[in-house]
């Protein structure tokens, strides 16, 4: 049987798409010596949204519509840890007033969180991650940032069509969230009762290590869940992303969205690094 012109195209289409993911996930840098490990995420085309048959999807996730990152840009390969945070207070001092949640010392339900320095740092707000990255974009000589949501899903996505970039379904040894309902823990849930290490989990096609679960993610998107209005200011709330190890698994998925006040802190948010090319 012969293959037709357009079919092997196709082929050597998608042949080219995989070998230059796997080259974009190993080309890793830092813009200092104390700086986060980024990585250049190309521009391309995706479907932003949740079909409507998606299992856990949330009617802030509608329209699904198609989005052109026409630009590429750097994200954090992980979340910002603990011990990226805590040189950033060493250097500046930084102490937000009257702080609910001490990144510290987390804590959930009286129980400490007993973080090692390579766990994402939790109990900061919008507006402590955008007080690190000013820190960090002078100390690196170039502007960083949170990045969108459009970034953010996009890059979750890495050329993935599906609930998460590995499939439909949710998967213990793929992300960390709550145990659902009548399941087992994983043996990763099981070592990590709360937040794990970053890079414990699978990365996804564009190198990026928890995108979904340990710790939802700040974007730099103002809006409630269900009105995302840009990042302009001022705005009561910011959008996260992403899912994290106290909420159930339906909501680690690419498309699933929530918002928080901007000076909310809690023990299952973060942030990781963006800036632009």
């Amino acid at each position: 049987m012969r293959f037709s012109a357009l079919v092997v195209l196709l082929i050597i289409a998608m042949l080219w798409t995989a070998r230059a993911m796997r080259a974009q996930a190993a080309a890793t840098f830092r813009d200092c010596a104390d700086c986060p490990l980024v990585t250049t995420i190309p521009s391309g085309r995706f479907r932003m949204g949740s079909p409507y048959d998606e299992p856990g999807r949330q009617e802030n996730e509608a329209p699904p519509h198609w989005i052109r990152i026409a630009r590429s840009f750097v994200l954090g390969v992980y979340d910002v840890t603990r011990a990226d945070y805590a040189r950033f207070v060493e250097a500046t001092g930084y102490a937000p007033p009257n702080p609910r949640c001490d990144w510290r010392h987390p804590t959930f339900r009286g129980a400490s969180l007993d973080q090692t320095p390579k766990e994402p740092v939790v109990c900061v707000s919008w507006s402590d991650a955008n007080a690190y990255m000013r820190w960090l974009s002078a100390k690196a000589g170039h502007a960083y940032r949170l990045p969108s949501e459009t970034e953010w899903e996009y890059a979750a996505r890495a050329g993935t069509t599906t609930a998460r970039p590995w499939g439909p379904d949710a998967d213990p040894q793929r992300a960390n969230t709550a145990i659902a309902e009548g399941g087992e823990a994983s043996d990763a849930k099981r070592r990590w009762h709360y937040t794990s290490p970053v890079g414990s989990y699978p990365p996804n096609r564009f190198g990026l290590f928890d995108m979904l679960g340990n710790v939802w993610q700040w974007t730099a998107d103002c809006g409630t869940a269900g009105d995302t209005t840009g990042p302009h200011e001022p705005c009561p709330n910011h959008v996260v992303r992403g899912g994290g190890w106290f909420h159930p698994p339906a909501t680690a998925r690419s498309a699933a969205r929530a918002a928080d006040e901007t000076d909310f802190r809690v023990t299952d948010i973060g942030f990781r690094v963006a800036r632009s090319l």
